[in-house]
């Protein structure tokens, strides 16, 4: 199972993160408390591990936007967290080669678009309110005609609900709020999950 720390704004975040070999790491490139340019991101990607993959999450950004991350070596694969359209994602994957995940918000039985799934390398499901920390309603998963797509499970994950996650076998966690302590990342919380993951073990 893999691991995404995502929302990642500081050197100490990069640091952590390369301590605890997360397998992939979030630069948030929208609106949020987490944003960051490609200034900063280009300069927090020069200390990443090599080892670790960079995901740029755009909400409805510019296709140019998100090629000009990629070109700069800022990121090596495209979240794509909006309502971008069929055409969108078609034109994107015709310009570059890099993978890229799309986020479904999950508020009920009807929530996927499968022909968009068809397009995209990865899944990643969370709530409808992208971002806003709280978990969507898990049992969800097992009433849903799932893609035959590899998933991220979001939305609310922490340090008291991780072996819940866990035990859903998504393909990656991907965890940003549930890291963080007062608005920061909290090495503490990054290494408990990470610890949990990596142990794979599930109720």
């Amino acid at each position: 199972m893999k691991i995404k720390t995502c929302g990642l704004f500081r050197l100490e975040d990069i640091e952590y993160a390369n301590i605890l070999k997360s397998d992939f790491i979030g630069f948030v490139f929208a609106k949020s408390k987490r944003e960051v340019d490609f200034t900063i991101a280009k300069k927090l990607k020069s200390h990443l591990d090599s080892q670790i993959q960079a995901v740029g999450v755009f909400v409805n950004a510019p296709i140019n936007k998100i090629l000009e991350a990629i070109d700069l070596r800022i990121i090596d694969i495209v979240q794509l967290h909006g309502n971008e359209s069929i055409e969108f994602i078609s034109n994107l994957k015709s310009k570059t080669n890099a993978k890229i995940i799309y986020a479904i918000g999950i508020n009920n039985e009807n929530s996927i678009d499968y022909t968009k799934c068809d397009l995209v390398d990865f899944l990643l499901f969370d709530n409808i309110k992208g971002g806003s920390g709280e978990s969507f309603d898990w049992n969800l998963l097992s009433k849903i005609k799932l893609p035959n797509k590899p998933y991220f499970l979001a939305g609310g994950i922490n340090i008291n609900n991780i072996q819940k996650a866990i035990a859903l076998h998504p393909y990656g966690i991907d965890v940003s709020g549930g890291l963080e302590s007062n608005g920061y990342k909290d090495f503490y919380k990054m290494k408990t999950i990470i610890t949990q993951v990596r142990q794979n073990k599930g109720v």
